[in-house]
């Protein structure tokens, strides 16, 4: 079978839990241990905190963490790779490094450094710079700018020694691919090879999402207390095996990788990351043993010669505030709560002379409010209200914040919740993301003072486009009954930016005309129409029996700038589940699950 690398996934995001990587360094007889710690808006938030520590600006649990593990990572021989830098990977190692020096435990840690664009701002705005979802202009002061490095420089840092490499803003993927590059020779031009890597560093980037968390069919996935966390067993020709650390809670299938596989990653045929173009269409997924799912089929092509890079500034202030409705007619209470709020607060930011709220936000939670059209509208006795703006100045946010308690004693009996204050006023941080050529940056790896400049290959033209596949739509024939998408499928929604993606996917492959004649990009963008302010895009993914939608414009600006309960889209793909499906009624005596969703 020749060489197989094991890599484990302990931390899928900035704040999960510490167990993650204590697992697998206990008990996942790993050879590299990875992690994420990097969301988009995780930038600004580091940026920010560099401010005012300017020798701070990385996560610093992940020093006093990694500080404990060192002895069993010295004594297992586990490398590790992280994004843990942040917005100051150097001053990230140099911590870590004098804790283990400390400590007497002897491994070298190195720093990739690269990705901060901040020096390159006014030169980008000058050359005319556009977000590539909107064509608005680089704002004038950012909190921070990072390209999206890739696999490249942390590979050379392990070909060097390092024993632990920190990056900066890298694409999540990259710390898997990077140590598949350095332990099989990989070189820059295998881009099949390079697609597959991706794909494994995709799977078990976010961690326990891969290993039956957030599932579609959450009552099938045992352990919830002791979730394994993912491993990938990876060959030189590209397969890998996702498994878990034996006797731990979750569920490795073919639905739960599926599922991870589609999240975030917008058209399947063209997932562009800085060192190729990953084609995810034709994916083959077999379950091999138990918790053991055996993936192939990933396919590349040539890198475009751009960078991804994500900029973030603030706009203004916003202030959210939550409060409990009890009762009869709860909803309609706290519907009338939160436009008598926003009435107060109007009327006092006119008489002080200031600007209305830029924008405005009133969910009801309980009462179905985030469906829109498609709400089952719940006669609900307790609902939570959500009210939340966005103003200029923070005055203006303020006002909000002053006057949300008094609806406790001037508005509807049954309110609760507010023992903890008033809602705090806090910086709209906004994203901005667009290309830069690659030839602006040079990634260096520094390892024992020594740094070491990388070189990128960048394409001398653009990548060739492909023919996209387009399934012609099968008629249904005979009869028909209307079943809930649940019932023929599963899913998972996330976002980037201000876009969501909803993966769909067939139980059964016999099941996918059904799903292409119901959720047409027409169909879905009616459903999701109170959402949404741009179009939605279908995308067809055959190996995996389904397709993603890409919903644009779907998040109120995404992250923090959104002023929603969801700003990520994470509901999306359960929202959807409920969209009635007409499938032929011949089906239901050869599906029983069908039976128990069929409308009486």
């Amino acid at each position: 079978m020749g060489e197989i690398v094991r890599i484990g996934c302990g931390g899928g995001f900035w704040g999960d839990s510490d167990q993650g990587p204590i697992q697998l360094v206990d008990h996942g007889e790993i050879d590299f241990l990875v992690m994420d710690y990097l969301a988009e808006i995780t930038m600004s938030l580091l940026a920010r905190a560099r401010v005012k520590q300017p020798d701070g600006g990385y996560p610093a649990d992940f020093v006093a963490l990694f500080a404990r593990l060192a002895p069993a990572l010295a004594a297992k021989r586990i490398r590790v790779v992280a994004n843990a830098g942040g917005v100051n990977p150097a001053g990230c190692r140099d911590a870590l490094q004098a804790a283990l020096d400390a400590a007497g435990v002897a491994l070298k840690v190195a720093a990739v450094t690269g990705d901060d664009l901040l020096f390159a701002a006014d030169r980008l705005r000058a050359e005319g710079v556009r977000e590539f979802a909107t064509g608005a202009p680089l704002p004038s002061k950012l909190l921070s700018m990072n390209a999206y490095l890739g696999a490249l420089p942390i590979a050379a840092a392990l070909d060097a020694g390092a024993d632990i490499v920190i990056t900066g803003r890298c694409v999540d993927s990259a710390i898997v691919l990077g140590p598949l590059i350095h332990r099989f020779g990989w070189t820059a031009d295998q881009y099949d090879l390079l697609a597959a890597g991706s794909l494994a560093g995709h799977v078990i980037e976010c961690g326990t999402q891969a290993t039956g968390g957030v599932s579609t069919d959450w009552r099938d996935v045992p352990g919830w207390d002791r979730m394994g966390y993912p491993i990938v067993e990876c060959h030189a020709d590209g397969r890998f095996v996702m498994t878990k650390p034996p006797g731990t809670g979750g569920l490795v299938n073919p639905a739960t990788v599926a599922e991870q596989i589609v999240y975030e990653i917008g058209d399947p045929a063209r997932y562009i990351l800085p060192d190729v173009i990953c084609d995810f269409r034709h994916l083959k997924l077999t379950q091999v043993g138990p918790d053991r799912v055996l993936v192939e089929g990933a396919k590349g092509l040539p890198p475009t010669r751009s960078y991804k890079a994500s900029a973030t500034y603030a706009d203004g202030f916003k202030c959210a505030g939550q409060l409990m409705i009890g009762g009869r007619d709860a909803a309609a209470k706290a519907r009338r709560t939160g436009e008598a709020l926003l009435a107060l607060a109007r009327r006092l930011l006119a008489e002080r002379g200031l600007e209305d709220f830029r924008r405005s936000s009133i969910e009801v939670l309980g009462a179905d409010d985030t469906y829109g059209p498609a709400a089952f509208k719940p006669d609900a006795r307790e609902v939570i209200l959500k009210l939340a703006v966005d103003h200029a100045a923070r005055e203006g946010a303020e006002i909000l914040s002053r006057e949300f308690l008094t609806s406790a004693t001037g508005m509807a009996q049954g309110i609760t919740g507010f023992a903890g204050g008033r809602p705090k006023v806090t910086p709209m941080v906004r994203l901005y993301s667009c290309l830069i050529d690659k030839g602006l940056l040079t990634p260096i790896v520094t390892l024992a003072g020594c740094e070491h400049r990388i070189a990128i290959p960048i394409p001398s033209e653009a990548p060739p486009q492909q023919t996209i596949e387009t399934p012609e739509a099968e008629a249904l024939n005979g009869p028909l009954t209307t079943v809930p998408l649940i019932a023929i499928a599963y899913g998972r929604s996330g976002d980037k930016g201000d876009d969501a993606n909803i993966g769909v996917l067939a139980r059964d492959p016999a099941f996918v005309p059904a799903l292409a004649a119901a959720l047409t990009p027409e169909t879905v963008q009616d459903y999701f129409a109170h959402l949404l302010t741009g179009p939605v895009e279908r995308f067809a993914l055959p190996g995996l029996h389904g397709f993603n939608f890409l919903l644009h414009g779907a998040l109120d600006g995404g992250g923090t700038a959104s002023l929603r309960h969801d700003p990520q889209g994470k509901a999306f793909a359960q929202m959807l589940m409920d969209f009635p499906v007409p499938v032929p009624t011949e089906w239901l005596a050869h599906h029983p699950r069908l039976a128990g969703f069929a409308a009486p």
